[in-house]
């Protein structure tokens, strides 16, 4: 099964995460990072179906969040790879568990379809909570959920509902922030609080919240070093 969430002792961090962790990582934690990604990452399987998932393998890392919340922009910072994964302006284009191995560590990142766009058939917004629900239940090496919320806009009904479905699965996830060059720094500060409010709600969100920006690198290398100490 996916990993628990930590207990109480993750969450006294709370109010440390508005931007990085309270005093950021060390040089040794963005180091280990820099060097875990340097090396880059593939794509290596495609899944639409639980039963079509690629045998586990090393760490699983996933990625998660409603259509346009710069998913595919964070996985190429992160990997420093301009196309690792396919950034789209139509809406619901990734209708696949899309797997990318890295090269220097056993670490597998998900990018998992998208969610809450509002042209998706009914029928295949169904189909694809179902698929995010097994995987987030059934994946025995699945470390982590990165869910990604958009730094411009208001917390969706579906962010929350997604929320409560990772709670129900046992999955320790961690709430990122995108596009927040976009944003002038008081609105992201208010939008870091709320975010950071949030997470003691749900009781598998990890209390630190991570700020990125995809144009400037803005957390790239925080969220570098946080992934590679999950291995």
């Amino acid at each position: 099964m996916a990993h628990h969430a930590p207990g109480g002792a993750e969450k006294d961090g709370a109010g440390q995460g508005l931007n990085f962790a309270a005093s950021g990582p060390t040089p040794e934690a963005l180091e280990a990072g820099r060097k875990l990604f340097a090396s880059g990452c593939e794509f290596f399987y495609a899944a639409q179906s639980l039963e079509g998932l690629p045998e586990p393998r090393g760490v699983e890392i996933a990625f998660a969040g409603r259509s346009n919340v710069g998913k595919s922009s964070l996985l190429n910072a992160l990997t420093g790879r301009k196309a690792l994964a396919r950034v789209s302006h139509q809406p619901g284009r990734t209708r696949q568990l899309n797997f990318f191995a890295c090269q220097a560590a056993p670490l597998v990142l998900v990018d998992m379809p998208g969610y809450g766009y509002a042209e998706a058939p009914q029928a295949i917004k169904r189909d694809w909570q179902g698929l995010m629900l097994d995987y987030l239940r059934g994946r025995p090496n699945l470390s982590r959920v990165f869910l990604l919320l958009d730094s411009r806009v208001e917390i969706k009904t579906s962010d929350e509902t997604v929320m409560e479905l990772l709670d129900q699965s046992a999955v320790a996830y961690q709430l990122v922030l995108t596009k927040a060059d976009a944003v002038k720094p008081g609105a992201l500060q208010r939008k870091q609080d709320e975010v950071l409010a949030l997470t003691a709600k749900h009781p598998a969100a990890l209390s630190e919240v991570v700020t990125t920006s995809s144009e400037n690198a803005t957390g790239i290398e925080t969220l570098r070093a946080i992934i590679a100490g999950l291995l």
